[in-house]
């Protein structure tokens, strides 16, 4: 399998060259899931800084009633990892699995750190990937406060439609923050595609 999507992923900040970035990909390795493994249980320290080339994860906490919150999807293209448990060394409150079969290229903490201190290049792409993280974090948060489950379904059908054409209806109710009984509602009202 071909490195080219990793190292266009690298590329795509304009902080690393063709030749840094085939570089760098060279120490990631073939990752693959199969559909409903998962990539991190709850409870585990995050160790493993996957890049997706094909499939779909999902993220999700159980609530104090211990009900399934879906917290976030990671598609292909997107970095699949517990930020915080990563970064901070700490065991995760979340589960990252596999909603179909899933493939990537993936590093550990300790490699990747060792790339941050080595290649200032690879710094700086880091820091720059973290910021748009972030940004997507944050007007996701202040999208479940200020907007209504509708434009939330809508800005998720443009944004992301794969997530709505492969994902079980429970787990995109979740995410939204709404009852899967809404989002049917919401759904009759739309044109989107049909979950799966």
């Amino acid at each position: 399998m071909t490195r080219e999507p990793l190292i266009r992923f690298f590329q795509s900040t304009g902080l690393i060259s063709a030749a840094q970035a085939a570089e760098i990909a060279a120490g990631f390795t073939r990752r693959t899931l199969a559909r409903h493994e998962l990539l991190l249980p709850a409870g585990q320290v995050s160790d493993e800084y996957l890049f997706l080339d094909q499939g779909l994860l999902r993220a999700f906490a159980l609530d104090e009633d211990g009900n399934d919150v879906t917290t976030g999807f990671f598609s292909v293209g997107q970095v699949a990892l517990e930020v915080a448990s990563f970064f901070n060394r700490t065991p995760s409150q979340e589960t990252l699995q596999a909603l179909t079969d899933s493939a990537g290229w993936g590093i550990s903490y300790a490699q990747l750190n060792g790339l941050f201190h080595a290649r200032p290049e690879f710094r700086e792409f880091g820091r720059s990937v973290l910021v748009r993280e972030l940004t997507r974090l944050k007007t996701r948060l202040l999208a479940l406060t200020t907007t209504s489950a509708a434009a939330r379904y809508e800005a998720l059908l443009h944004s992301s439609p794969e997530i709505l054409q492969q994902v079980p209806l429970k787990h995109i109710a979740s995410y939204l923050g709404v009852t899967d009984s809404s989002l049917s509602r919401i759904r009759a009202g739309s044109r989107g595609p049909e979950p799966a």
